[in-house]
């Protein structure tokens, strides 16, 4: 899994607050795939643990709140069974936030099956009645889908980004206007009763012998509807062995939360969908998005 290691990338001050805060010496053995800024890099503590460890550098006031709070969310649902891996360490110098949690040797899932999309959602089970943060995603898509300025923003400038959209093509004008339309009717949502992985996508699902060991990447994490982690992976469920696993994912949505609110969820995941290939200048990715965003509206209309 290493792909070498790229130790000039993260300043020795990271490394030393790592090895104050867990109290072991921390020596880098690789770069890990995946990851933004400094990244995914694997480590080893004196005495032969393994861990990843994720920086970022600092530039909110609030970063190191965030990154504890999600540790909070990690402690508790770890108590309930969720399989996501320990956090080790959490903290920050002047330049960087970072944390550490725990090695699981095992990969990324390849590509999605029936018989993972049914662990998932068992595993998202899990995290019902386990809203333990006030930090609500469920209420911040229904502002991104309507378009409102509703109470806290979680991210101002994904909000900003999503507003301009329309500006980009007409083909993309035109969904961006199914989706304000399909959700104008929706009202904000009651107080939200769940934890909220927020990021439950495949290469965020580790796996071993075709069982699921880990869900990974729970840096967002929040409280809200599981359906929004529902969503996440139904995105991912449009190639022909999954449509049996995509109808069961809209079935259980849609008992979840109702039609009105399932339609804000799509709009939300769709507008995120969009939003990234564009902000990252993969122009040739947008045109697949917006035919499997009709799609998904298509099917989710036919249920109404």
């Amino acid at each position: 899994m290493s792909h070498g290691t790229h130790p000039e990338e993260l300043p020795t001050e990271v490394l030393d607050d790592v090895a104050g805060v867990v109290g072991a010496e921390v020596t880098l053995v690789g770069r890990l795939p995946g990851g933004f800024d400094v990244g995914a890099m694997r480590v080893e503590l004196a005495g032969g643990a393994n861990g990843v460890l994720k920086a970022w550098p600092r530039v909110r006031p609030n970063q190191l709140d965030e990154s504890l709070r999600t540790q909070r969310i990690v402690e508790h649902m770890r108590r309930r069974g969720y399989p996501t891996p320990a956090w080790l360490g959490v903290g920050a110098t002047a330049t960087h936030v970072w944390h550490l949690i725990d090695f699981v040797d095992a990969a990324p899932a390849p590509e999605l099956t029936p018989s993972l999309v049914e662990q998932l959602t068992e595993i998202n089970e899990l995290q019902a009645g386990q809203a333990s943060e006030p930090y609500d995603h469920w209420s911040y898509a229904w502002r991104l889908a309507t378009g409102q300025d509703f109470g806290r923003d979680l991210a101002p400038s994904l909000s900003r980004a999503v507003a301009g959209l329309s500006e980009y093509s007409s083909a993309v004008s035109a969904l961006v206007e199914r989706l304000r339309l399909m959700c104008a009717d929706g009202s904000p949502p009651a107080e939200p009763p769940d934890m909220v992985h927020a990021d439950f996508k495949p290469d965020n699902v580790l796996v071993r012998d075709g069982a699921v060991v880990a869900v990974v990447d729970i840096g967002n994490a929040g409280s809200g509807t599981r359906a929004t982690d529902l969503t996440t992976l139904q995105w991912h469920t449009f190639q022909d062995p999954l449509d049996d696993a995509r109808r069961r994912l809209s079935t259980r949505i849609l008992d979840l939360v109702g039609w009105e609110a399932a339609a804000v969820l799509a709009a939300t995941q769709i507008l995120v969908q969009l939003e990234w290939p564009i902000r990252h200048g993969r122009h040739e990715v947008v045109p697949g998005v917006v035919k499997r965003a009709h799609r998904a509206l298509d099917e989710l209309n036919a249920l109404r």
